[in-house]
């Protein structure tokens, strides 16, 4: 995720401007292990926020790792027998465990960290882990900016462990059981859905492969559904891109799919060796795989963040290099000749061992310190300094594109403008080598008003229909000097709810994609990390992209996917579907800081919390940070009017009776949708009843009622569909746990006011 380079307006006042934050102003505990002494961070350690509707901690690490955790591990962090773990479970209402294998548990450790974040001290989360310090601190670090999505500090969580059980805690525990006794008097669903079902799924061939249709929009890529932040290129037995799911993806009409490339690991790097270790092993699998995607029409893509800086102990022995610092991080300086040839090189050698490969895309103004210009300090180096950030940038993307042209396997270069100043936009792409295309995001600054308060969209977001100013200006200079342009949009969903496969809004996605054909734009980025599921909504950018009209694609997909007896039914549900989300209160705040993809799971706090919402990650109760510049009543009232609308579509699929596969798909997800807009609605609600003094009003208590009814079929629709809940660079945002802990949280709530 690109969190931090947005106009000032659109960040969050929380969030530091740089991932190297994370060592420049973040404490550490220094943990001793087997890996020698790693750093962990822990910001300003505060108070862990608490639960109390559980007996106590023990009782919380029990339930929340009942059903991903082996118990053993669980028995061994809390220094108790597995008999003891299974008997407060137990004693708590809980049902028998779900078995992960050893191989899905890789699949969900962010899951388990986030969930045990405020329960458990660093030295038991990692016996909980089963892991390294120094696997925690990378994945900390790396994971997509995990530490920053967990709120940039670490809980001063005490020690847990054992011991018997008092006889309040007993009697606590009785009351749990009855409360989820009360709720589901018979019983949780029956044989719900395995977790990561769907990679098993998405695994197996489909019975024919479909012939993709000629399209005018090249290349139209994506990113796995459920691929590992990791090292996929040496963990085959994680493959993100298994036959049966690619041929899944060319059904839907797409034609590339992406993976995080660093340059270090894929190719020499004579200044420090011992950094590229396992290189040849890694090219070895991408010449693999390259080979395998292209033999069903499918070429690969590399995301490149480059030069990556180094600790400023290296530049003891290559002062010659070094660009500008930030924290403990400098830049190797491309206008050097050497790291300009070791670019140029490593691009080579990769294009020489993957000739399959479809090429790279770049972003060069990230979180991440690459070139000297990449954080705006140029000015501090005393050669980027009298180039400037346009000849800079250029000359970056020449040294990439001198790499492609060295290999001759006619790979491809797109250049994304994310994070490129305004000021220096036009030079940019003007100094451009004419191959390289330039990628922009295409709804950032459309302009809307919802609920009567005008806003513009960032970023990420399904509910635009056209490109936006910003797109338009850029590719504009990107046709009037001779490059080709490509489009990034988020196809099947967004931050706007990413905790399922894809929201049905697929009218939308087909109006935005015709307009963006008609802008003249030559291929599609469907997605950043987030929508690679098989979607109609991919399968419509095809379809527009083959020369339909958006309703023709609508009806073409419709029936290909749920047959012609279904078709008016599943083209009435998308219609819906998209006419209610227009009226979703977006700013790039409320995306990110919302509990849109908590949704329900989201615990309710009588006292307030004192804790700031984080990007994707924990909404606590702070509704100043969820509704941005919406007023918190017209907030609530915008999604409740989205939620209700669309509750009233799948309720007209319910009455039809029994329908395909696909039309039940979309209208779950749609419910699901609704139920986390809904939930997010009255919990806003609830807070400005906390702030008035009336939680005990019967205005709180039917909220309560309406939040416990969604946890509750929010939990059966997951039982049906192992998809809900998760996202590949978050994994499971909630499970049957947490939408059974909502339950008892709702009871504690009730007793207490």
């Amino acid at each position: 995720m690109r969190c931090y380079l947005y106009p000032v307006e659109y960040m969050p006042a929380n969030y530091d401007v740089s991932i190297q934050g994370f060592e420049k102003r973040t404490p550490c505990h220094r943990i001793v292990g087997m890996d020698n002494v790693v750093s962990l961070p822990y910001g300003n350690k505060p108070k862990p926020v608490p639960f109390p509707h559980f007996p106590s901690t023990l009782h919380a690490v029990v339930w929340r790792n009942w059903d991903i955790v082996d118990h053993k591990r669980i028995a061994a962090t809390l220094q108790m027998s597995p008999s003891d773990v299974f008997s407060i479970g137990t004693s708590m209402g809980l049902p028998l465990p779900q078995r992960l294998t050893n191989l899905k548990r890789k699949r969900i450790a962010l899951t388990i960290i986030r969930r045990n974040w405020h329960l458990l001290p660093y030295d038991q989360l990692l016996q909980l882990l089963d892991w390294t310090p120094s696997e925690l601190e990378f994945t900390l670090r790396e994971d997509d900016f995990l530490y920053v999505k967990l709120g940039n500090h670490k809980p001063d969580c005490p020690a847990v462990h054992y011991r018997p059980q008092t006889q309040a805690e007993l009697s606590a525990c009785a009351n749990l059981r009855k409360a989820v006794n009360d709720a589901f008097p018979d019983g949780l669903p029956n044989n719900p859905q395995p977790l990561f079902q769907f990679i098993d799924d998405l695994s197996t061939l489909p019975a024919a492969r479909v012939a993709p249709k000629a399209s005018t929009l090249s290349p139209r890529y994506c990113y796995s559904y459920f691929a590992l932040y990791g090292d996929p290129l040496l963990t085959p037995e994680l493959d993100p891109y298994p036959n049966g799911y690619v041929a899944e993806l060319s059904r839907a009409g797409v034609d590339g799919v992406w993976l995080q490339a660093v340059l270090q690991k894929l190719a020499p790097f004579p200044f420090e060796p011992l950094r590229a270790d396992k290189h040849e092993a890694r090219l070895k699998s991408l010449g693999n795989l390259t080979r395998r995607l292209a033999k069903q029409g499918i070429k690969l893509w590399l995301y490149l963040n480059e030069p990556r800086a180094m600790p400023k102990a290296f530049f003891d022995k290559y002062p010659h290099l070094k660009g500008v610092t930030e924290g403990d991080w400098t830049t190797l300086c491309t206008s050097t000749p050497e790291v300009r040839a070791w670019l140029k090189s490593s691009v080579t050698t990769i294009c020489k061992a993957a000739p399959d490969l479809g090429g790279f895309f770049t972003i060069s103004g990230s979180e991440n310190l690459t070139h000297c210009w990449s954080h705006g300090q140029g000015a501090a180096c005393p050669r980027c300094s009298i180039l400037g950030m346009p000849a800079v940038v250029a000359d970056l993307h020449k040294a990439i594109q001198e790499g492609i042209d060295a290999a001759g396997n006619k790979q491809r270069l797109i250049a994304w403008d994310w994070g490129w100043p305004d000021a220096g936009v036009k030079q940019t792409i003007e100094s451009l080598p004419k191959e390289i295309s330039v990628m922009s995001v295409s709804e950032w600054d459309t302009p809307i008003n919802r609920g009567g308060i005008p806003s513009t969209i960032g970023e990420y977001s399904v509910t635009i229909t056209k490109p936006g100013p910003r797109a338009t200006r850029h590719w504009s200079y990107a046709t009037a000097s001779g490059h080709r342009s490509i489009a990034k949009m988020q196809a099947a969903n967004s931050w706007e709810m990413s905790a399922v496969p894809y929201i049905p809004s697929v009218r939308l996605t087909a109006e935005h994609a015709a307009a963006v054909k008609e802008a003249g734009v030559s291929g599609m980025m469907l997605g950043w990390t987030l929508g690679g599921y098989p979607s109609p909504n991919l399968a419509v950018v095809a379809e527009v992209g083959a020369g339909a009209s958006p309703r023709r694609a609508m009806e073409a997909v419709a029936a290909r996917r749920n047959g012609k007896k279904y078709q008016a039914a599943t083209v009435q549900l998308w219609d819906a579907v998209s006419d209610s989300i227009l009226e979703f209160p977006f700013h790039i705040s409320t995306v990110y800081q919302a509990p849109f993809q908590q949704s329900v799971a989201n615990p309710l706090w009588i006292q307030p919390t004192g804790y700031k919402s984080t990007m994707v990650g924990f909404g606590y109760d702070d509704i100043d940070g969820w509704r941005a510049v919406y007023p918190p009543q017209i907030f609530a009232a915008q999604l409740t009017k989205v939620s209700d609308a669309i509750l009233a579509a799948v309720a007209r699929v319910h009455e039809i009776g029994y329908v395909s596969a696909g039309l039940t798909q979309d209208a779950r997800y749609a419910e699901a949708v609704a139920l986390a807009y809904g939930s997010v609605a009255d919990q806003t609600r609830f807070y400005m009843l906390r702030t008035a003094g009336k939680l005990s009003s019967r205005a709180a208590h039917q909220l309560l009622d309406r939040e416990q009814a969604r946890a509750m079929r929010m939990l059966a629709l997951q039982a049906e569909d192992a998809c809900i809940g998760f996202e590949a660079s978050n994994q499971y945002y909630f499970l049957r746990m947490d939408l059974l802990e909502k339950v008892i949280n709702i009871a504690d709530v009730r007793s207490s006011v």
